[in-house]
């Protein structure tokens, strides 16, 4: 009798796995199809499998393992928010940082504002249960929150950089921003909001945000520093490996141990270990790690999106709200339509602000690329579900009425969201941007922000593609080229990375040219 609880253990285990091969599988079959993707795919089977579930245990469960925060938190979003940090187009990113800002940040308190009042109003309306101030507000910080996860299968960096580089910089933030704001609604007493309220939480936020990233830079340069000085690529590419691996790990637990923001944390992690500690170990480890982030965020995803398919028909919830089954449905629709309204009042009018600033027409946001911008967008997922079960349940269950409805209604947006968007977007984008136009539309995103960003950013000089792995845009014309400084802020940079960062902790060009080394090819 003893050994029947590790028994049941092994066994759930066991079958998810196979889910998760099946997963695999079933997405590469389904990989040119237009209509699904991984995230679709991995839903539909968790589906299909709790239904399953459902019946087999006569109505008593559907599904095999139980939400658990630590195990999204700590162990499934890490890898993904590293990943994409470690893969992303630096270049294209930070050109286009203003705008991630303004969409991160500013459109995801404009988001929040107005789903916590719509709810706020329109919730009393319906018979929900008994919902305080701190739970309206809660519910703006959950629903505020993109999927960065959806939107990195949905849009390819390569096919589309500019629409990619603000999206996913937009859904970093706005994560980051989201999980900051419902930390300080549970930590502030925002019943009674007074200025020195409101200039403490606005304070808290800059705190993070300059910290958490600060934190992120510091854990990559000692990776870097650490991998240059003592070359264990001349022994063993497997400690290279592993200390990378753990290094990545570590930086996201130190700002779980402070506080901080870990999202940040370990996104700017990824950028400064691609820039330096990447180029300072052997030629194996570098294809090695390559893959292996990738694997990894490429199993979590999936992970997720499998596991949302299956709770979605948990029978606990459902029980509780059955005979409320109106009521739900109707704070669903509510939901959903806010966040429709507050993903369009935040990309629509801070698209036509960020265009009053830029001098020609090629460099302005479209109309086109906004309605992809905002349809993108649209898709809730892993961190909501997260912050609702936080905020509504009590280590995954609840019995209250109020908050079962809350969870429902939460899965049903998040599913409704994730198929239904996620199943409109790759059409959506054949109609506005078509394949044939694809070419000329990405000659053109790549000077999107030349008007106001390209005298900061580019120079007439040759640039690195490590920054980027994409070319700065030339001037197109005589007039262009003698408007444009010759000494910019990204050549200012490149002498400072050049002369005091690069010689200190490595990256292309200034790793050891020791045997066993990445350059040891280069001496002969």
């Amino acid at each position: 009798m003893a050994l029947e609880p590790d028994q049941a253990s092994v066994d759930s285990i066991t079958l998810f796995v196979a889910l998760l091969c099946s997963c695999i599988v079933i997405g590469h079959l389904l990989e040119k199809n237009r209509w699904f993707n991984e995230s679709i795919t991995a839903l539909a089977i968790g589906l299909c499998t709790g239904i399953i579930i459902l019946f087999t245990t006569e109505g008593r469960r559907s599904h095999i393992l139980v939400f658990n925060e630590e195990l999204f938190f700590i162990y499934l979003l890490p890898p993904i928010i590293f990943n994409a940090g470690f893969q992303v187009k630096k270049k294209q990113f930070f050109r286009n940082s203003v705008m991630i800002i303004l969409f991160g940040a500013v459109g995801t308190l404009i988001s929040f504002v107005i789903i916590s009042i719509g709810s706020m109003k329109l919730f009393k309306k319906l018979d929900v249960g008994f919902l305080d101030f701190g739970d309206y507000l809660a519910l703006g910080a959950i629903f505020s929150a993109t999927d960065s996860v959806c939107t990195l299968q949905v849009l390819n960096q390569d096919e589309t950089p500019l629409l990619y580089s603000l999206v996913f910089g937009e859904g970093v933030v706005n994560d980051a921003t989201s999980i900051v704001l419902f930390n300080a609604i549970q930590k502030f007493d925002l019943s009674h909001i007074t200025s020195s309220i409101f200039m403490e939480l606005m304070g808290n936020f800059v705190y993070l945000f300059t910290t958490s990233t600060l934190l992120g830079v510091m854990v990559g340069l000692i990776s870097a520093y650490i991998i240059k000085k003592l070359y264990f690529g001349r022994h063993s590419t497997d400690r290279e490996v592993a200390l990378m691996i753990l290094m990545a790990y570590l930086s996201y637990m130190m700002a779980e141990l402070f506080n901080l923001s870990s999202i940040l944390t370990v996104f700017f992690c990824g950028i400064v270990m691609s820039h330096y500690t990447w180029h300072n170990v052997t030629e194996s480890s570098r294809i090695t790690t390559k893959h292996a982030f990738a694997t990894l965020s490429f199993i979590s995803e999936i992970f997720i999106f499998l596991y949302v398919g299956m709770d979605a028909l948990d029978i606990e919830k459902w029980k509780v709200v059955s005979k409320s089954l109106g009521i739900s449905a109707g704070v669903s629709s509510i939901l959903l339509g806010l966040v429709l309204i507050g993903r369009a009042a935040s990309v629509f009018p801070l698209s036509f602000i960020s265009n009053l600033s830029k001098g020609s027409q090629s460099g302005k946001v479209t109309f086109k690329q906004q309605v992809i911008i905002w349809w993108a967008g649209l898709m809730r997922g892993s961190v909501s579900m997260a912050l609702a079960y936080n905020q509504f349940t009590r280590s995954g269950h609840t019995q209250l009425r109020g908050n079962a409805i809350m969870i429902t209604s939460t899965i049903t947006v998040v599913l409704f969201s994730t198929v239904v968007f996620g199943l409109m977007t790759k059409p959506l984008m054949r109609l506005l941007l078509p394949r044939k136009h694809l070419s000329s539309t990405m000659s053109s995103e790549s000077f999107l922000s030349k008007p106001m960003n390209l005298p900061l950013i580019a120079n007439g000089q040759t640039a690195d593609s490590e920054m980027g792995g994409d070319d700065i845009p030339r001037p197109a014309s005589l007039r262009m080229l003698l408007t444009t400084p010759a000494h910019t802020v990204h050549y200012y940079w490149r002498k400072f990375d050049d002369s005091v960062m690069r010689p200190v902790f490595g990256g292309r060009g200034f790793a050891p040219c020791t045997p066993g080394s990445p350059t040891e090819p280069l001496l002969h």
